[in-house]
């Protein structure tokens, strides 16, 4: 089921990629409302960490794989301790997983890193461990305009509250570093912007309370 919903949500984003037109224009505006909010800036978030090249090549490899690793491990931590935990999850998940889809439909957004005029780079390029390529255009069932909501801050807050809620030991709170590191590592590879993260989480808690309120009519 889960590389089902895989596969749907990146054919998704590939017909959500023929439709980009106002991805640069959306860039700018979600830009100037973190700079209104006053939201700590990307471009100097990413300067400390271009000083350090190993902690970004670091960055870059968490990027394109930690997300896998991460679902890999939560469901077999479901699926051999809790499994009774493990359909909520499961729908917690999917529809997480749907909503950004109508996200990425609704508001295309270029990600920071095809913003330099921002003051950012593209750090998978600069040190050749890019999962898009320096070709700012899309292919077969790439979209490089999703950045806006961001999965890889959604899936981390689920996976770490999930080791939170169905473990026991003192040490499950560290799971909580999980997002925080996540968070950071989007910033700094200039893949997405801090609001990205901000409307994943808010997609994630719109799922949980929906399977929160289905499984109130329907246990189980």
């Amino acid at each position: 089921m889960l590389g089902g919903l895989w596969g749907v949500y990146t054919l998704g984003r590939a017909l959500a990629g023929r439709h980009v037109g106002a991805a640069g224009e959306h860039a700018s505006e979600v830009w100037r409302l973190e700079r209104w909010a006053r939201l700590p800036d990307e471009a100097g978030v990413q300067a400390w960490a271009l000083r350090r090249p190993g902690l970004v090549r670091v960055a870059n490899g968490y990027y394109a794989y930690s997300h896998w690793v991460g679902l890999v491990v939560v469901v077999a931590l479901l699926l051999v301790f809790r499994v009774g935990y493990y359909p909520r999850f499961r729908r917690v998940l999917v529809l997480t997983t749907a909503l950004a889809l109508v996200g990425h439909l609704a508001y295309p957004l270029a990600p920071p890193r095809m913003r330099p005029d921002f003051g950012l780079v593209d750090t998978g390029v600069r040190f050749g461990q890019s999962v898009y390529g320096a070709d700012p255009a899309n292919h077969g069932l790439l979209n490089q305009y999703a950045a806006m909501p961001s999965l890889h801050i959604a899936w981390a807050v689920l996976f770490a509250a999930t080791a939170v809620v169905v473990t026991r030991s003192r040490w499950r709170w560290l799971a909580t570093a999980y997002p925080t590191a996540t968070t950071w590592v989007v910033v700094v590879t200039a893949n997405h912007y801090w609001l990205d993260g901000v409307a994943g989480v808010l997609l994630l808690g719109i799922a949980v309370a929906a399977v929160w309120r289905e499984g109130r009519r329907w246990p189980g």
